[in-house]
């Protein structure tokens, strides 16, 4: 089997991947749907409102992050997910049936993204320290790259779907279908062989919270991840937002063009996920570079001018924006003690998801004010400005260099020789 997809030999990894994958696609179905839903059915393209729902999904992220990594810890991963899912299934479930029979009202669409934030604050930790208990150590960082790859190709196939869907019939059929979607990764998790999972040591007794955080804060690699990771995520990846407004309010495009430019993202995205799943190991120098190289791809899409050139330019931003977010992902689980893992994914996802409820009703006034082109352009300032102060930092503290070698293939080339006990060469 291709390196790129090793760790599908490991039988429970590949039924859990094949039902995530088809979760996935029903994912993207409903963020479009429900975008479309407060866009067009509940407001009159309300940036926002949008960006008020948005925020509301992800404010979890942040306010649960300690409790969510302690369940993760001290609960069977493969059962919490089985609720979690569960719980996700339902508020879709919900949202699908009050947009069909036309009894949607905007006040509801809040409480239910708040409800999907609780559940999806608690889910997440969960799923993404499940992977180190269905493959080895050594495939970990192939695994989580597949990970990526799947939630980006539900990105290439979901949007289109939910497009055509909202076109054909309505907003709340392609709500519906999201929900038919947790069947499949509900049905995966129950085909799972326990026997041949690698549970991780379950953690008991108090101060579980304060150890977290406490073993974060003595590994400035971690840190400095996260760093980065908030950054982006707050500013730089209000995608669901920047789309919508930008097809919507710049290009007056209907749900089909909407919904393309999420498939289009995704041929980025999706080729990042694989890319990595080659890397055995991730590095420093690969994060530095990709986040470089979304400063660049997001100013060329916040300046496209027209609807093509725009929807051109995301490929490269999916691109940049995925190896950044799976090489963080990566580094940071191979880092942390197994016991700790829960925990420690729990605050790295309040870090990028978190941020979210702060970024989210920024960008929605930054469209309704400056227009939709400066939600975009607001990342690229910011992850800008973060990256070149984080270079300084390395430059000045760890003997980071950036070089430049003419011979044979010219290249740019990101060196570090760490002088900090506390940052280990494998991080590198």
């Amino acid at each position: 089997m291709s390196p790129t997809f090793s760790s599908l030999s490991i039988r429970n990894y590949r039924i859990y991947a094949t039902g995530a994958f088809i979760s996935n696609i029903g994912t993207w179905m409903g963020r479009v749907a429900q975008d479309w839903l407060v866009l067009t059915v509940l407001t009159d393209h309300s940036s926002k409102a949008l960006g008020i729902v948005t925020g509301l999904q992800f404010l979890p992220f942040l306010l649960l992050a300690p409790w969510a990594g302690m369940i993760a810890d001290r609960f069977p991963k493969r059962k919490t997910l089985l609720l979690t899912q569960t719980g996700l299934a339902t508020s879709s479930l919900l949202l699908g049936l009050l947009a069909v029979t036309g009894t949607a009202q905007l006040w509801m669409v809040y409480a239910i993204a708040l409800f999907t934030g609780v559940a999806t604050a608690i889910d997440n930790p969960a799923r993404q320290s499940f992977v180190s208990e269905m493959v080895p150590r050594d495939r970990l960082a192939n695994a989580v790259s597949l990970n990526s790859a799947s939630f980006n190709a539900g990105r290439l196939i979901g949007p289109g779907i939910a497009g055509l869907t909202i076109a054909a019939f309505n907003t709340g059929v392609a709500l519906l279908l999201n929900t038919l979607t947790f069947v499949a990764v509900l049905v995966a998790l129950v085909m799972l062989r326990p026997q041949e999972l690698r549970p991780a040591p379950v953690t008991r007794g108090k101060g579980a919270i304060r150890d977290g955080v406490r073993y974060v804060r003595s590994r400035p690699d971690i840190v400095l991840v996260m760093v980065l990771v908030f950054v982006l995520g707050t500013f730089g990846m209000n995608f669901q937002i920047t789309t919508a407004l930008m097809a919507t309010k710049e290009f007056g495009k209907g749900p089909e063009e909407y919904g393309l430019l999420g498939s289009i993202m995704a041929i980025g995205s999706l080729s990042a996920a694989l890319l990595s799943a080659r890397r055995p190991h991730p590095r420093l120098r690969t994060l530095l570079v990709a986040l470089a190289g979304f400063v660049v791809a997001t100013l060329l899409a916040s300046i496209a001018p027209t609807y093509v050139l725009f929807a051109v330019a995301l490929v490269p931003v999916g691109l940049s924006a995925l190896t950044a977010l799976t090489t963080a992902n990566a580094m940071v689980q191979l880092r942390v003690e197994p016991f700790m893992r829960g925990r420690v994914m729990a605050l790295y996802m309040a870090i990028f998801m978190g941020g979210t409820p702060l970024g989210a009703p920024i960008i929605g006034w930054i469209g309704d004010v400056f227009g939709a082109r400066w939600t975009i352009a607001i990342g690229t300032v910011a992850v800008g400005i973060t990256l070149a102060g984080v270079s300084v930092w390395l430059a000045r503290h760890e003997n980071v260099r950036v070089s430049y070698e003419s011979q044979r293939r010219p290249r740019f080339r990101v060196t570090t020789a760490p002088v900090s006990e506390a940052m280990p060469e494998a991080a590198r």
